[in-house]
């Protein structure tokens, strides 16, 4: 060799009995001494020679891979002294014969390639499983085959898989970026006897597969009602784990137009509407649709853009800007002579007009009460101060004031009513009914049928009193009458009210039922032992709505119909009825459908007839339907449906067929004849058959229904029958009649020439004698014939004179030859 390589040194290898074992290197040879005491296999008795193997790889390119042999000679020890050693170092020889194999490797073919080591392999997220993703793609220095391998660390999932043979990498799970974005790999190239491992990173790209996500929810949202328009109020968040476009949210809200809020289509703030307020007593609760979108990206291919909806209760909060408000007025009080002092002659009532955080009300009389009555601060009660004796005037007007106290103490609102208390002596007097001129016992309303439920009756002004006082100014309402239909309020008084009566049973008000409702107020003091009462009768007259469809009597109406009926016949009347009063109750009547083409309807009277130009025919169409309509002029209607049979006429006469003028008749058999009645339904298209006349009579019965005719039973030949007549022929002519069962009936004749013939001649007798109708069946016959004799006469001619040539062919000189036979030759052998 001219140049000495430089070489690494790779481990040492020691055999015993033939089997290498490692040592770790070290001395410069990479040779460690093994202790002969520890080591079995280094005795003297069983190794007497150690062969030691070095290999080494040269740094140069290509990589050489050369062995070094050793030989250590073993030799014994003797109470326990060391051993002496001695190395053979041979001389090195380099042999490059003796390289080893090389190792294969990888190609790196860059990040976007498709095939290499898998090296900055990126693959999008939604890439189908089962798609060939990549290639793995390497050599071996000497030309060998490889093989590929796919390899993962333990408890990693396994997304690949690949085709040893030629390295093709097939995804075989789902890939999920929101989970795992990188994918670790150890991919392999082995020739058999070296396999080169590398890890590798493969990205996973994000596609547009996720949607939005509302986190935090439920929304509910608490706003104060005097929060200023356009105030932010909450915001809204969601979030999507896609990234780019797919990861970017935008918000807006469903009904835009009928919402009071908006909101920021970035961040999610949620805002009032500018100059739109927010109001407890009107609404104390909204509901708020809110839509999350992504701004979209690709998935499998396509543009996908995914959204997410969620609701946000805004609940609002009362805040303390209404009075007070009182209950029940007006306020009416009585004192009695025998009151004492201190007593209590009514109480009012206020409340806080705000419901959510009601304030607690405060009462105080303004003026009115000139020392005489005074009010519970808190109670609301007014209470008498002095006896009645004392009392100066007859009828005290209160203003009394409720106002509005803050958790502090402090005044915010108020608002006053006035009361009315009458000074009264004893129970001398009933209750009594006022209306707005004074007393009155009877009352009336006009009103459209059908209120709403709960609805006051307004156009009542009915006021109740007793002028007693105390315990006998108390006294119950009742209404007396249709039950369940209207209820008073209130139900029990104390010296006076307003009587407000109120609808309960709107159905029950029903102007077709009652024109007029009428009732009896009646009032019954409660705790007096007169029990003075007083009635008023209250008179409620109802005014008709619409609320009523025409009603037909039935759902269907059959009818029948002779099909000879001339146009304009009337077929059947239908009915239907609208409760309704005036214009509302007037039905009009139309006809549609596919049958109702040839019928008219009287739009008034609803009675249904023909067209005027109608020809009905049941052998064409017998069953007609279609749809009547029956609407008011709000243009409710209802439906029924009209179903019409035509009814057969016996219109139509029996017809015989066409070859009924000649038939041929075999002793023993008979012939049959056929006549065809057009009319659709029985008994009219029945036909009955008779025999009219024949020549000579007594020959011929006539089947009466099927219309087979045969010779009479003691005629039994040809004989019996020239006994009968002279006429050799056998020819008789028989009119047949035709008959139907209607009423009137139809009929029709025919002559019938029927000849009488054996059976041995009858078939080719009645053959020719058919052949008298057919005459282009006797041009066919001639001609056939007239044909065939041709061509017979046309193969004969054409046989013969092929003889004729054969014959010219084998003698041409038209003579006989005489062929003379020599004597046998002789073979020679």
């Amino acid at each position: 060799m001219t140049a000495t390589p430089i070489f690494a040194l790779s481990q040492v290898c020691f055999a015993c009995d033939s089997n290498w074992q490692r040592c770790p290197p070290s001395s410069p040879a990479g040779v460690r001494e093994p202790e002969g005491a520890e080591t079995p296999c280094l005795q003297h008795r069983s190794i007497p020679a150690l062969r030691l193997q070095q290999r080494l790889l040269s740094h140069g390119l290509p990589h050489r891979l050369f062995m070094l042999q050793f030989q250590l000679l073993v030799e014994e020890k003797n109470n326990n002294k060391p051993l002496k050693q001695r190395r053979n170092w041979p001389f090195l020889q380099w042999d490059e014969a003796s390289q080893a194999n090389y190792a294969p490797y990888f190609f790196d073919n860059g990040a976007r390639s498709t095939n290499g080591n898998m090296a900055l392999l990126s693959l999008s997220e939604d890439t189908p499983v089962g798609t060939h993703v990549y290639t793995l793609n390497g050599t071996d220095p000497e030309g060998d085959p490889v093989v590929y391998g796919l390899a993962y660390e333990a408890g990693s999932r396994r997304y690949f898989s690949v085709d040893e043979n030629f390295g093709n990498v097939t995804l075989i799970e789902e890939l999920d970026r929101e989970k795992e974005d990188e994918i670790e790999v150890i991919v392999s190239i082995s020739d058999g006897l070296n396999t080169v491992s590398e890890k590798v990173r493969i990205l996973v790209m994000d596609a547009n597969d996720e949607s939005p996500e509302f986190i935090n929810t439920p929304y509910i949202v608490q706003v104060p009602e005097n929060a200023p328009s356009g105030s932010s109020i909450f915001k809204i968040e969601a979030v999507d784990r896609d990234t780019g476009s797919g990861g970017s949210i935008t918000y807006f809200l469903q009904n835009i137009h009928a919402n009071k809020f908006t909101i920021d289509r970035h961040s999610g703030v949620l805002r009032i509407k500018t100059g739109v307020t927010l109001d407890y007593e009107k609404s104390r609760t909204h509901f708020v649709v809110v839509v999350a979108k992504d701004g979209g990206g690709k998935l499998r291919g396509d543009n996908k853009v995914f959204s997410a909806t969620t609701t946000v209760t805004i609940n609002v909060e009362d805040v303390q800007d209404t009075p007070p408000m009182f209950v029940g007025t007006p306020y009416y009080g009585y004192v009695y002579e025998d009151t004492l002092a201190g007593s209590e002659v009514l109480t009012v009532v206020a409340l806080d007009g705000d419901r959510g955080k009601p304030n607690s009300i405060h009462y105080c009389i303004v003026n009115g009460s000139e020392g005489s009555f005074e009010i519970g601060n808190t109670t609301g009660a007014v209470s008498v101060t002095k006896s009645p004796s004392q009392l100066k005037k007859e009828v005290y007007e209160l203003k009394v004031q409720a106002s509005e106290v803050s958790q502090e103490g402090e005044v915010s609102v108020y608002a006053f009513a006035m009361v009315t208390i009458r000074v009264v002596d004893l129970n001398n007097h009933p209750p009594t009914f006022y209306g707005e001129n004074g007393p009155q016992n009877r009352f009336e309303l006009t009103m459209y049928e059908h209120p709403p439920e709960g609805e006051i009756l307004r156009g009542l002004k009915i006021t109740v009193s007793d002028s007693d006082q105390g315990a006998n100014a108390k006294f119950n309402l009742r209404l007396v009458g249709p039950g369940g239909i209207f209820r008073v309020v209130p139900q029990t008084v104390l010296n006076e009210a307003q009587v407000t009566i109120i609808v309960e049973n709107s159905a029950a008000i029903d102007y077709e039922k009652f024109k007029v409702l009428t009732f009896k107020l009646l009032a019954i003091e409660v705790n007096t032992p007169e029990k003075f009462s007083s009635t008023a009768d209250v008179v409620i007259r109802l005014l008709d709505t619409n609320d009523n469809v025409p009603k037909f009597s039935s759902d269907y109406y059959i009818a029948r119909i002779p099909e000879n009926s001339p146009g304009g016949s009337n077929v059947v009347a239908v009915t239907a009825t609208d409760p309704d009063s005036g214009l509302w109750g007037e039905v009009k009547y139309s006809i549609y459908g596919t049958g109702a083409d040839l019928f008219l309807i009287h739009p008034s009277t609803g009675i249904i007839y023909t067209q005027p130009w109608a020809v009905l025919d049941a052998e064409v169409n017998s069953k007609y339907s279609f749809y009547v309509k029956a609407e008011d002029t709000d243009g409710k209607y209802s439906l029924a449906e009209v179903f019409i049979t035509v009814l057969d006429v016996n219109d139509h006469s029996p017809e015989f067929n066409e070859n009924i003028q000649e038939k041929t008749m075999i002793i023993g058999s008979p012939v049959k004849i056929e006549a065809i009645d057009q009319d659709a339904e029985e008994p009219n298209n029945i036909v009955d058959y008779s025999i009219m006349q024949a020549d000579p009579a007594n020959v011929f019965d006539i089947d009466q229904s099927t219309g087979e005719i045969k010779l009479k039973s003691y005629i039994r030949s040809l004989d019996i029958i020239h006994n009968i007549t002279n006429n050799k022929d056998c020819i008789w002519s028989v009119v047949v009649q035709a008959k139907d069962r209607g009423s009137p009936s139809f009929s029709t004749t025919a002559v019938l020439k029927i000849d009488i013939t054996e059976e041995i001649k009858s078939r080719v007798k009645s053959y020719i004698l058919g052949l008298k109708k057919r005459p282009w069946t006797i041009f066919g016959i001639c001609t056939s014939g007239v044909l065939s004799t041709i061509s017979v006469t046309m193969v004969i001619s054409t046989i013969m004179y092929w003889k004729s040539v054969k014959r010219s062919r084998l003698h041409p000189q038209g003579k006989i030859r005489k062929i003379i036979r020599g004597p046998p030759r002789r073979t020679v052998c």
